[in-house]
């Protein structure tokens, strides 16, 4: 299919692994021109050059910490106006109810949910003007169902989806569409950190720690980086212009939900 995308341009933020890169690819794949972001310079660099030899695309790095105001303006800086926004950063690390500060909260928020606000506030505007955009942020499952131990990113990225809920509505008429992705388990350095965290705790190899967590998904696997962009890309085309506002689970069936 023919996204429709071509030369059009793109911020896809942590872009040089996971989840951000599956993004970056199909993207790059359907003729996008892209600012990458992520904040090690090195594996940011790799990324770029595959994705400029396999795709023919414009390909701006920028090594910063885009939950950081100083990272922020140094992307938005190099960035420009574009046509395409996916945003994306780490989750906060798992924990117990009881452990987190205010400060442990303010810093879940700042990541998960005031630095996607804040991008979307340099550059919604550009988009409007111009009668066209997208927008994706990558949230999470927990917003569906809150997973029990990571109560920072549960709070955080809730709180995005309430602000995307309403300015979706604002913002449609002029021809942009925001809309949230939602991971499940991916094959991922961040799953692979949840499973290492499960198999210390219960004594158990990784092998086995990854096995009990398939057993889960009614697809009985991981998703990979690649399915996840593609379903990416497809909200960043000419033909999702009538998505607005979803909320889009990737998850291989993991909650168990008819709405």
């Amino acid at each position: 299919m023919d996204l429709g995308i071509k030369g059009r341009t793109a911020l896809v933020c942590a872009a040089s692994k996971g989840l951000g890169r599956g993004c970056a690819e199909a993207l790059a794949e359907a003729g996008v021109d892209l600012i990458l972001n992520a904040r090690g310079a090195e594996a940011l660099e790799a990324t770029a050059a595959a994705l400029r030899a396999a795709h023919g695309v414009r390909v701006t790095t920028v090594a910063a910490d885009i939950t950081a105001e100083a990272g922020r303006a140094a992307v938005l800086d190099a960035a420009g106006a574009v046509d395409i926004l996916v945003t994306n950063a780490g989750g906060p690390p798992p924990g117990l109810w009881s452990d987190w500060s205010r400060d442990d909260f303010i810093k879940a928020l700042d990541a998960n949910m005031l630095t996607p606000i804040a991008l979307m506030q340099v550059l919604l505007p550009g988009m409007i003007a111009q009668g066209w955009g997208r927008v994706v942020n990558i949230t999470s499952g927990s917003v569906k169902a809150p997973i029990p131990q990571l109560g920072l990113s549960n709070a955080a990225r809730t709180g995005l989806t309430g602000f995307v809920a309403g300015t979706a509505r604002q913002v449609a008429p002029h021809g942009v569409t925001i809309n949230n992705l939602l991971p499940g388990i991916h094959d991922t350095d961040r799953a692979q950190a949840l499973d290492g965290n499960v198999m210390k705790a219960e004594g158990i190899t990784m092998e086995e720690a990854r096995a009990r967590r398939a057993a889960t998904i009614p697809a009985r696997r991981y998703g990979t980086a690649a399915e996840f962009g593609a379903a990416c890309a497809f909200l960043c085309s000419r033909h999702a212009g009538f998505i607005v506002g979803q909320n889009i689970l990737v998850d291989g069936g993991a909650i168990n939900a008819t709405i």
